[in-house]
């Protein structure tokens, strides 16, 4: 038995994150992820080109890290296993800062031969130094930018051709070479190469400056984007610059600072004013204010005092603190939340998937039409004229990239996840953020949801026996259960000093009741429909009872004792001070809101009437929850369910976007797609508005991808763009989108202020 929980051990599937050097384009990242995701031992694969990081899940009796490394490195890049995705991004940007200033002290001396071709600028060279214009020292400068500063393109589109696939690499190369080697061709054939020979009007046009020109201003690009990614990348991890590494614990009597990963749950740790909280726990000493906006989204701070939680990453504002720990290192809450933001950015939405469909066969096809248009021109357009036609493909190669299709929606992607978790809105899947852009009705949980989850006992009809009688038996029947009404029962006999007796054989019925054996009974407590379907013979006292105290907007629990009803509880649960607020937002960006509940009709329209809802679905089982949901979709619904990440976890699931409520629980953190930190309501509407934002940044870098494409390549196909101009170009449409991703965090930041 032993071994055969060690073998399942060793089965367990690993993931493993590492960083991914050399990627030009989207392309790059689409070829590693299918490669690595054909892999034997590999279960599933994703690559961010944005990021520069590659996250894989395998089995490791099967695979080992270095083989996906070397298989990487087969591919023509480098897996850095033990670089984080920022240390990356540091690393590419140093080089790529290299190579982009060494290119450009070296192109500089050849723009003097842009004149050559730009008819107003002829002046120009009776003004500069004439050895400026010499062919040979064209050739030296753009062989060095060409084959020292520029081998990573060809190494990068040596290896996409190799493993049959093209990547901006290819274009690059072929655009650049072919510029390149007429020049060389014109300074060898026409004896330009000697020392003292310049070009001149009488000279044949030189294109060094074409292939220098375009590989800066590609490098260039790259440096812009890597920057971008790397502000993307900061602007998601607010996180790591709030962790503390250490804890001062007390230990025998003392108090030693320790690295938090060697603190252990049920440790007593100290916390000064000013300090960041470096665990998960319950305040068992003093009284303090936390700043929990890190989590949260509040900036205002918050009063904690013995017996709250207490989160690593907040800081203690005003007193010491003792706190008992409840998780530390790897397990905090916050290490979660940057796990599922981590895996949130390396998912793919629906457009993304289809923009790197798209960008697979871009190149191809680009190749083609250069082809094209060099039989056009050669054969058709200027007949015999071949310099022309060459000409106008290198400027169509050079003017096609998908480049700018591939970020037009990673970085905002990147940027929105980052401002959601600094809002208290944790997004476990890229999809989530374009689908609830969409989103037209929203189903509401009422306990947890709209009310504030803490239900207490506020009447008690005993019909034999005493109320605490009652009490102590529900809450023995209630000893294992989870759900608020359970526990507010549990809560009401710990008041009243009782000891709550063994219980044994439970039947839990989800939505429904429990029924269980108590001191040698058969006891059960449960709702109305719970009761019917039972049988229970109820007095005409206890449902008047029950009526009264629904009609006072509070839940009712029938108790029956060998199948005979002996009491009714009543329980109150506040309306969140918000909940109206929430709805009419809700309504202000065209969402509808319903109600949903297992709860009884009555102190379920209560709670909608308070919080401003119309349509309400009361007596709902899981899967009554469930059905409503397909149900709102068949009708051509886009659905959202806001629950609290446990009853509600099947039509979480079963909604276009699952909202889950929670007080930093592992329940909430697991349950449907997006997880609502602390039940903030408000946070939906502010989720609603990033979304949408987002989603409108993305269409607008697509759209000037997309237009980009359209109008530069006929201009380039129709020589009415020189081959600088269009390399230029393609660089700068990567710049315009990274530019407009970036725009969208300011946006993003005024809203949230303006919210607040």
């Amino acid at each position: 038995m032993e071994h055969a929980i060690q073998d399942q051990e060793i089965e367990r599937d690993v993931t493993i994150d590492f960083a991914v050097q050399g990627m030009s384009c989207s392309a790059c990242a689409a070829r590693i992820e299918k490669a690595v995701g054909k892999m034997d031992g590999v279960q599933m694969a994703a690559v961010s080109f944005p990021l520069r990081t590659a996250w894989v899940q395998f089995k490791p009796g099967v695979l080992g890290p270095g083989q996906i490394a070397e298989r990487v490195k087969q591919l023509g890049f480098v897996a850095l296993l033990n670089e984080t995705a920022k240390e990356g991004l540091h690393r590419e940007h140093k080089i790529l800062k290299l190579r982009l200033v060494v290119s450009l002290i070296l192109t500089l001396p050849l723009l003097t031969g842009m004149a050559q071709h730009i008819p107003l600028l002829e002046p120009l060279l009776t003004r500069l130094p004439a050895w400026l214009m010499l062919p040979w020292l064209q050739l030296a400068l753009a062989t060095i930018i060409q084959f020292v500063i520029g081998l990573p393109f060809y190494l990068g589109a040596y290896h996409a051709v190799r493993e049959r696939s093209a990547n901006m690499d290819v274009l690059v190369v072929i655009g650049t070479t072919v510029a390149y080697l007429y020049s060389h061709y014109a300074v060898f054939q026409n004896g330009l190469l000697g020392p003292l020979a310049a070009s001149s009007a009488h000279s044949p046009p030189l294109y060094f400056e074409t292939s220098a020109v375009v590989i800066t201003a590609v490098l260039l690009g790259k440096y812009i984007e890597v920057s971008a990614s790397l502000k993307a990348q900061h602007g998601s991890e607010g996180y790591g610059k709030l962790q503390s590494q250490t804890a001062a614990v007390e230990r025998a009597g003392e108090v030693v600072r320790i690295q938090t990963e060697f603190v252990r749950a049920g440790d007593i740790v100290i916390v000064q004013a000013g300090e960041v909280v470096p665990v998960d726990g319950i305040v068992c000493g003093g009284q303090s204010a936390m700043d929990e906006s890190l989590l949260t989204g509040e900036s205002l701070p918050i009063a904690k005092r013995e017996g709250d939680s207490v989160w690593a990453g907040t800081r203690n504002e005003s007193a010491q603190l003792r706190i008992r720990t409840k998780a530390a290192g790897h397990d905090t809450m916050l290490n979660r939340i940057q796990e599922l933001v981590r895996q949130a950015q390396r998912s793919k939405s629906a457009i993304q998937r289809n923009v790197d469909a798209a960008a697979s066969w871009f190149v191809p096809v680009m190749l083609v039409f250069a082809l094209v248009t060099v039989v056009m021109w050669g054969a058709f357009l200027e007949p015999g004229n071949w310099s022309k036609a060459f000409v106008c493909a290198i400027a169509v190669l050079l003017a096609a990239c998908p480049c700018a299709l591939g970020l037009a929606a990673p970085i905002s992607l990147v940027i929105a996840s980052g401002r959601l978790a600094k809002q208290g809105i944790i997004s476990k899947e890229a999809g989530a953020l374009e689908r609830l852009a969409r989103i037209q009705t929203i189903v509401f949980d009422k306990t947890g949801t709209l009310t504030e989850g803490k239900p207490q006992v506020s009447a008690v009809l005993a019909m034999q026996g005493s109320r605490a009688s009652l009490v102590r038996m529900a809450a023995a029947a209630e000893a294992e259960a989870t759900h608020p009404l359970a526990i507010a029962i549990i809560r009401e006999a710990t008041k009243l000093g009782l000891v709550i007796p063994e219980a044994s054989e439970f039947a839990f019925t989800p939505g429904g009741g429990v029924e269980a054996v108590v001191e040698n009974q058969r006891f059960a407590i449960g709702n109305a429909k719970f009761a019917d379907e039972r049988a229970w013979s109820v007095s005409d006292a206890a449902l008047a009872f029950a009526k009264q105290r629904e009609a006072a907007g509070e839940t009712v629990l029938y108790a029956a004792l060998e199948g005979q009803c002996v009491g009714v509880l009543a329980f109150s649960d506040t309306v969140k001070a918000n909940a109206r607020a929430t709805i009419k937002e809700l309504k202000a960006l065209g969402v509808a809101s319903l109600l949903a509940t297992g709860d009884h009709e009555a102190p379920a329209l209560a709670v909608a009437k308070a919080a401003g809802i119309a349509g309400v679905h009361a007596s709902m089982l899981p899967e009554g929850k469930v059905e409503l949901v397909e149900q709102l979709k068949r009708r051509g619904k886009r659905v959202a369910m806001a629950g609290d990440g446990w009853n509600d976890a099947p039509a979480l699931a079963a909604a276009d976007v699952g909202l889950a409520m929670g007080e930093g629980t592992d329940a909430a953190l697991s349950a449907g797609h997006m997880t609502l930190l602390f039940s903030r309501l408000q946070a939906i509407p502010e989720a609603i508005r990033i979304s949408r934002l987002t989603i409108r940044n993305v269409r607008q870098n697509l759209t000037f991808a997309f237009l980009y494409n359209v109008i530069i390549i006929p201009f380039a196909a129709f020589g009415l763009l020189e081959p600088w101009m269009a390399g230029t170009a393609m660089a700068l449409s990567s710049v315009s989108v990274v530019a407009n991703a970036l725009r969208l965090s300011g946006q993003l930041r005024r809203k949230a202020g303006a919210s607040k």
